[in-house]
């Protein structure tokens, strides 16, 4: 019996080293993507063991030199790919693996598989329809906060984020009968509390009516946007609090899209370009300039600049970051 296991090891480890050294090819279409995986003769007889996501191979043929080459031919919604959204990109990806044993052992091989394609316009992903989160209403108007899970594609199912990594927070306004507004987030600061005191230790990360200063720090942005009612805000997690809960103190404002000035805006530092971008009108920049000192407004009184949109102050949380160096914090 001993021997036979031994034997069964150098088996499937020959097999994974075949199947390392195979030959990949992939050509992504509009909705689906063929796959040709060319194999040795070893792998030949094993080739049902082999995998695209969920699916077997569509077709096997056998070469004359005694190689095979397995096709996958498939929709992505056939072989549950999962669909990401980043930035201007749709991505579906999946793995090619090898399984010589059935679920839940793990499989020998695996090759990830990515088709890329260019965000329709117009696409709104599902999370766009509000329903999760914080919500408040205001002048008539509905206002929504979440955390968004990796993909992008809906509310995340935990609030434990490993430091460093980006926390996406959507937040959204439903406009019901009012004319087509734009989302801001005016102020945005972390604390330890969910409410905001003179003692609180806080982390600012926009302020200047607009200026995302978490960008020029590290790696946070604002992503393009799915529609004018929505933003979101690519936070890059920091160690304030860590292993404590953490709030997300922000101010929303609807405002009326065709005026924005140095005091309504969304801008994000592009290290790239060493500059402030403007995130709705990259032509009109220059509103960003005061971010490196204080941004005013063209507007002297406030009931007038109030007149063109609405604002609210949500808080987002707890949300807990943790340091996966750190024992500690890692059991969170």
């Amino acid at each position: 019996m001993v021997t036979h296991r031994c034997l069964g090891v150098i088996i499937l480890a020959v097999f994974a080293t075949t199947v390392a050294n195979a030959s990949i090819k992939v050509v992504c279409a509009k909705d689906s993507v063929r796959i040709t995986w060319r194999i040795n003769a070893e792998l030949v007889p094993h080739a049902a063991r082999l995998f695209l996501g969920s699916c077997m191979p569509s077709k096997l043929d056998t070469l004359p030199t005694g190689e095979g080459e397995a096709h996958f031919d498939y929709q992505f919604d056939d072989c549950k790919f999962k669909r990401q959204v980043k930035g201007k990109h749709l991505l579906y990806k999946s793995e090619l693996t090898y399984r010589p044993q059935a679920k839940p052992k793990p499989a020998a091989f695996t090759h990830p598989i990515e088709c890329v394609y260019k965000r329709p316009d117009g696409f709104i992903p599902p999370f766009l329809n509000p329903g999760s989160g914080v919500s408040a209403g205001r002048g008539g108007l509905v206002f929504h906060m979440a955390l968004l899970n990796e993909q992008l594609t809906g509310v995340a199912k935990t609030n434990v984020i490993p430091l460093g990594s980006f926390m996406p927070i959507w937040a959204a306004v439903e406009q019901k009968s009012h004319q087509p507004l734009l989302l801001l987030m005016e102020e945005c600061v972390a604390a330890t509390t969910p409410e905001l005191h003179p003692g609180s230790e806080v982390y600012p990360i926009i302020s200047n009516n607009g200026c995302l200063l978490d960008s020029m720090r590290g790696n946070s942005v604002f992503l393009p946007r799915y529609h004018s009612s929505a933003i979101i805000l690519y936070l890059q997690s920091f160690k304030l609090g860590v292993g404590m809960e953490v709030y997300i103190h922000s101010k929303l404002v609807a405002w009326d899209p065709e005026i924005l000035d140095e005091s309504k805006k969304a801008c994000h530092y592009i290290r790239e370009n060493g500059r402030w971008e403007l995130l709705d009108d990259p032509s009109r920049n220059s509103l960003c300039n005061c971010c490196d000192y204080t941004c005013k407004s063209r507007f002297k009184r406030g009931i007038e600049r109030e007149s063109h949109g609405f604002s609210y102050s949500s808080v987002l949380g707890p949300l807990i970051i943790v340091d996966p160096s750190d024992s500690k914090t890692h059991n969170v």
